[in-house]
Order: C-alpha cells, then sequence, then structure tokens
C-alpha cells in the first residue's frame, strides 16, 4: 500500500509542472523584454532624458535612447545603400575585413547561421561593414558574400569612407575600429575590430552584443531576436 502511495504522490509530482507549462502555453501570454542599451543622458543633471508619450490612451514617461546614426555607404553590388534600408527592421550589425585569417570567418559562418534561421523573416536583415575598404572593394566583398551564401536583400555588405566607417563603429555601435599606424607583419594586428555582432531595433536602438565566434553566443542572439519579433508582434496586437 505504501508503495503504491509513493507511486502516486511521484505521477502527481511530475504531472502538475507539466500542466502548468501546457496551460500557460496554450492559454497564457509569455512577456519577455530585451534591455535597451545607452540611454541619453541630460549633460546638466545626469540623468536619463525623458519625455511624455502616449500609451494606451494614457501619458507615460518614455526613456531616450541612442541610436544609430544616418549614413550612406555602398553594397556588394555596387548599389548605393542608406540607412533608411533598415528603416521598420530588425538587423544584425558586424565590423570584419575579408583578408581576416582569424575571427572573421568564425564571424562570418556565424552570420550565416543566423541568416539561415531567418531567411523567411524579411522583418530580420544582417549588415557587414568593412573595416578594410582600400581592399575591399565591391567585385571583393561580393566573391566574399558568395562565400557565405548571402541573400541579396537580407545580407548585406558595405564598404565606403574609411572615416565614416570607423566613426559609425565607435560612435554608432560603440565597438572598435582602427587601423594601425605603422605597417605590421600580420593581418590580424593591422585593423584592430571587435569580434561582437549587435542586435539592432526597428528604432535603431542596440539591443545586445554578443560573440561572433561562440556557439553558444549565437544560440543566444537567435533567441533574443525571436524574442524581440515577439515584442513587437505583442505591441501589435494590443
Amino acid at each position: 500500500m505504501r508503495n503504491w502511495w509513493k507511486a502516486g504522490m511521484l505521477i502527481i509530482l511530475l504531472v502538475i509542472p507539466v500542466s502548468v507549462f501546457l496551460f500557460l502555453k496554450g492559454f497564457g501570454t509569455n512577456h519577455y523584454a530585451l534591455r535597451t542599451y545607452y540611454p541619453l543622458i541630460d549633460s546638466t543633471s545626469g540623468e536619463p532624458i525623458i519625455r511624455k508619450k502616449q500609451q494606451y490612451n494614457r501619458e507615460v514617461n518614455d526613456t531616450l535612447f541612442h541610436t544609430i546614426p544616418a549614413y550612406t555607404l555602398i553594397d556588394q553590388n555596387g548599389q548605393k545603400f542608406t540607412s533608411a534600408i533598415t528603416d521598420n527592421k530588425i538587423y544584425v550589425a558586424d565590423f570584419f575585413f575579408t583578408r581576416c585569417p582569424s575571427i572573421c570567418p568564425k564571424m562570418s559562418s556565424a552570420l550565416s547561421r543566423v541568416q539561415d534561421f531567418f531567411l523567411d523573416t524579411p522583418e530580420v536583415l544582417l549588415v557587414s561593414y568593412t573595416v578594410d575598404p582600400a581592399h575591399d572593394s565591391v567585385p571583393v566583398l561580393n566573391n566574399y558574400a558568395g562565400m557565405y551564401q548571402a541573400k541579396p536583400g537580407k545580407w548585406y555588405f558595405l564598404t565606403g569612407e574609411k572615416r565614416e566607417i570607423y566613426q559609425l563603429a565607435q560612435k554608432g555601435y560603440f565597438i572598435p575600429a582602427l587601423e594601425a599606424e605603422q605597417p605590421t607583419q600580420s593581418l590580424d594586428d593591422e585593423f584592430i575590430h571587435s569580434e561582437k555582432l549587435v542586435l539592432v531595433d526597428k528604432e535603431k536602438h542596440i539591443r545586445g552584443y554578443y560573440d561572433g565566434t561562440d556557439s553558444k553566443e549565437i544560440d543566444r542572439l537567435i533567441l533574443e531576436t525571436r524574442i524581440l519579433l515577439s515584442e513587437y508582434a505583442n505591441r501589435t496586437n494590443q
């Protein structure tokens, strides 16, 4: 009798959590929110800048955040690329160069995996900026894009004025992009750039940084991109 009682209690303990999970999955709404980076700071008070806005027929406080600035570059097909192309899109950005012998192939392979996952999600784009525009011409970028099976209109490889690209990295995405002042023996040392992939939302706010050489970090990037998509879907349904 005692053994039957123990078996019954064990079944109950196993079944209840599963039942609760299935109920929440079927009838509940899970709410997640990603962090938004870099609130704008009032230079006089040192406090975040707040504005009033209307939401659900009431006035609420809304913190202002840094946004990726506007720019114009050239893509791997020789077409003008403006930041307006990313309007109302979620996108993942990185800085690389085609001659990079170490981290760039890993980063590009990771982005290829992200592209495959969101291939049928037009809201998600990929944008790769070269830090070696003197070498990475349109034909070079086009060939590189082909190596990673970049889908036209989905994954953009951009070149242009070095100064503009470096400023965009440093002041737009807050990641390093530098060229060595003196010739180096290794290409790895000639250009300093980050291994980070950057997740940007539809308002051009930064929502996450991920190590492009770490497969677990890419898993997290994919998951958090899905969460961000869900975030926007929930706004539409409210």
